[in-house]
């Protein structure tokens, strides 16, 4: 059986939105509260495409995940996991290389008991309370630890919403380039960020909504140079961070519906000293 962290989750609360449920909404789901549904509807409202981008990027996270996989890589850390799909990472790596090892880190209490029993029956994954913004504790965690050799290559990968709803002043950057140091040289970083450089109309309704129900009341959305920095010290491969629908889509997609889709995305290396 696989392990699960045993430091107590936060209880779920069906009054504050979580960014994992609303996620889940957008993608059709039905794991989802109504305080999820009423924040991700004014979304829509604003920018009913919003729907669509959360496809986007579970369709990325695969291309990902098997880029990764053929490149060598086995394992994997998933940080700011929403619900379960049926295309989760382990199941993609796995299917091209069964030794593949896979942790899931997340602090959304539904998330959390929904990845652990997916994954009870799994030996070579498991599943971590935590964030991006304590890197140190995530890689000491002892469950982290079991499945995970930090001084081989990882893939630590961090989709959907997590990093773009934190603001600078908790330091996102600064947690990212720490991890980065804490991994071995061959290791990998994927992520996806929202950007509005192509949609300055949406730009403060949109993270208003967000800053509102998040309990979050500083920060602004960044821009494609300011995500960049996520990557600093490492190397990104082909194409670069790229909007989400073009990074190895091997189906046609027309340069207006690509930025239609306001996300970023890329896959970056740690080059050998």
């Amino acid at each position: 059986m696989s392990e699960a962290s045993q430091r107590p989750s936060a209880r779920v609360s069906a009054s504050t939105p979580s960014v994992a449920r609303m996620n889940d909404y957008f993608v059709g789901g039905k794991d989802n509260f109504a305080v999820d549904r009423d924040v991700a509807d004014q979304v829509l409202a604003l920018a009913p495409e919003a729907k669509a981008m959360g496809e986007y990027v579970e369709a990325f996270r695969e291309r990902a995940v098997r880029h990764l996989a053929r490149q060598g890589v086995r394992q994997f850390v998933n940080i700011g996991v929403g619900l379960p799909t049926e295309r989760n990472v382990h199941s993609i790596a796995q299917s091209i290389a069964p030794e593949s090892q896979v942790i899931y880190v997340a602090d959304d209490p539904v998330a959390l008991n929904h990845s652990r029993a997916l994954l009870a029956t799994n030996e070579r994954t498991g599943v971590v309370e935590g964030d991006i913004l304590h890197p140190d504790e995530l890689v000491a965690d002892p469950v982290m630890r079991r499945l995970i050799d930090f001084e081989q290559p990882v893939a630590v990968l961090i989709f959907g919403g997590t990093l773009q709803y934190i603001p600078d002043d908790e330091k996102p950057q600064e947690k990212v380039a720490r991890l980065r140091d804490l991994l071995a040289p061959g290791s990998h970083l994927g992520l996806t960020h929202a950007v509005f450089d192509n949609r300055p109309d949406i730009r403060d309704a949109i993270s208003d909504i967000f800053r509102k129900a998040l309990g979050r009341p500083t920060g602004a959305p960044r821009d494609r140079e300011q995500a960049l920095r996520f990557f600093d010290g490492l190397e990104l491969v082909e194409p670069g961070f790229v909007y989400v629908r073009q990074w190895r889509n091997d189906a046609y997609v027309s340069h207006s519906e690509i930025e239609r889709a306001w996300v970023m995305a890329g896959v970056a290396r740690k080059p050998h000293a």
